[in-house]
């Protein structure tokens, strides 16, 4: 008795995906993507990588990420048998694939996305961006920063300071025990000691031993993990992912390089991007609207350091004359600036090190009179109420008009269609 039909053309049905899949990669041509070419001259010949491409992008259709699991796939399910040939690559060959071909796959992504524009399926007006963090294979334990490694470093000379004491005491029964102690602490020195030159020599902040480009970001709620960031751009109109860039650092300083390669992609400037509060930084703002790039950033919440004891005196409620390039304080009186640019350290322990910010400070005398000072400022005893503009202010500024001028589409950036293409790829 026959369970199934002996022919799997039968088995696939005319609209099923792997027929799709079979279309479009034996439409391209390989050599343009400079997919790596295995010519073996003993054994057996060479997996063709049209076939090992086929087997990637059915596994990322269907969320199988294991190089094993697609292995096993291979023998048991009558999808992947009819679009391989039946063919059965092990783990280590599709492991290698991916490994070896990761520009190139990439490229096929972009030429998906020609396609796509081809075909009217994006509109390129209106594009929202994101990113997802995944976890790399690196501990926290072996994730360094300068600090963690020069209390390392601290621990092993104290260690080492009594070994050596304990050492001119000793008789020779024991002294072999303590050179073995010193000879292992003296090796963990030396390599806490290439870490640190490492890390002055790279200008970086962290350090990764088991996988080197990752680092500690926070993921949520500031828990943070040893993890990598993929950023991803998405087309509003029928949600399609139009690019996505991996890298090991935080939203901040992410929108500007996500916006020039949006403009790449689309070949237009004629488009408005949404992102969260995350991104919500002066000069990656400035990118964007020195571009021509209509965005709307979420904008963060006041922090309670920057807030004025009443909030009815926060920055927010002092009216800026762009003319006079003044404030006025809502008591009426007129904040200035001696024209001044002051250097503002932004780094922080931790993070990579950023160029110091440029701020002007803007004050009256009148405060010392004012009836108000204490709901205005904690700074009662000083020289009054002090408002810092950065040098990015007018982009920030732009960005909230922005939001302003169309509230409802600035909503779509929560809107559930969006978000969950965004996370889900």
């Amino acid at each position: 008795m026959i369970l199934f039909t002996e022919k799997l053309e039968e088995v696939v049905s005319e609209d099923n995906e792997v027929r799709l899949i079979d279309m479009f990669v034996e439409s391209i041509q390989m050599g343009d993507f400079h997919f790596k070419m295995p010519h073996n001259h003993e054994g057996r010949p060479a997996y063709n990588p049209k076939d090992l491409l086929k087997l990637f992008i059915y596994g990322y259709l269907n969320s199988i990420r294991s190089s094993r699991v697609l292995e096993k796939e291979c023998k048991r399910n009558v999808e992947v048998m009819w679009l391989l040939k039946q063919l059965c690559p092990d783990h280590n060959t599709i492991s290698n694939f991916r490994r070896d071909n990761d520009k190139a796959i990439r490229k096929v992504f972009r030429y998906t996305v020609s396609i796509a524009k081809e075909f009217d399926l994006i509109g390129g007006k209106l594009i929202a961006g994101d990113s997802t963090k995944f976890r790399a294979q690196n501990s926290k334990k072996n994730n360094f920063n300068q600090k963690k490694i020069s209390q390392h470093l601290e621990y092993i000379d104290d260690k080492l300071r009594q070994y050596s004491e304990a050492l001119a005491e000793a008789d020779e029964d024991n002294k072999e025990i303590i050179e073995a102690h010193i000879e292992k602490h003296n090796k963990r020195k030396q390599f806490y000691d290439t870490l640190s030159a490492q890390l002055e020599q790279s200008g970086e902040v962290q350090i990764s031993t088991s996988d080197p480009d990752s680092r500690q970001l926070i993921t949520r709620n500031n828990i943070t993990e040893v993890a990598y960031n993929v950023q991803t751009t998405v087309d509003d109109q029928n949600k399609l992912v139009l690019d996505y860039k991996v890298t090991n650092s935080n939203d901040s300083k992410a929108m500007g390089g996500m916006l020039r390669r949006a403009q790449v992609v689309l070949q237009s400037n004629e488009f408005t991007a949404l992102y969260d509060k995350g991104y919500h930084t002066g000069s990656e703002l400035k990118t964007a609207i020195d571009r021509n790039i209509e965005v709307m950033v979420a904008i963060p919440d006041v922090s309670s350091a920057s807030m004025a004891p009443d909030p009815a005196y926060n920055v927010s409620e002092f009216f800026y004359n762009n003319e006079n390039h003044a404030y006025t304080c809502p008591q009426g009186q007129v904040l200035t600036t001696n024209g001044r640019w002051y250097k503002k350290d932004r780094n922080a322990p931790g993070r990579k090190k950023n160029a110091p910010i440029l701020v002007q400070h803007f004050k009256t005398v009148a405060c010392k009179q004012c009836p108000c000072l204490n709901s205005c400022t904690k700074n009662t005893r000083g020289r009054g109420r002090v408002i810092e503009r950065t040098e990015y202010q007018d982009y920030v500024d732009q960005n909230k008009r922005n939001i302003e001028a169309k509230p409802a589409l600035y909503k779509k950036r929560q809107a559930s269609a969006i978000q969950k293409t965004e996370s889900h790829h």
